[in-house]
């Protein structure tokens, strides 16, 4: 996270957060420099923005279409300030995900 912007980093500080407070238990790694969370999650700085990725295996059609990318198996949102971070939504598909 301290190679990010600023920008990108808050934007990632804040995820990692929401991460931490919704599955205490959950084991962080990094990996390859990205932050990952049990293959089910993870934030990343990205040029201009920040992406939340998510594992979508368990994931319903409709809740599929929540994200964009073309993964097969991973989606993700994007994200271009702390101020669109919207908390409630990503707790919900944090725990739609962490069901096992």
């Amino acid at each position: 996270m301290k190679k990010q912007g600023p920008p990108q980093r808050k934007i990632i500080e804040k995820l990692r957060n929401i991460i931490l407070n919704t599955c205490p238990d959950i084991k962080e790694e990094l990996k390859m420099g990205i932050l990952r969370y049990e293959g089910k999650y993870y934030p990343v700085g990205l040029k201009d923005h920040a992406n939340i990725g998510f594992s979508i295996e368990e994931m319903s059609e409709d809740e599929k279409k929540l994200f964009e990318g073309t993964g097969k198996t991973m989606k993700h949102i994007k994200t271009f300030s702390q101020k669109e971070i919207n908390e409630e939504e990503i707790v919900k598909l944090l725990k739609v995900i962490k069901k096992d």
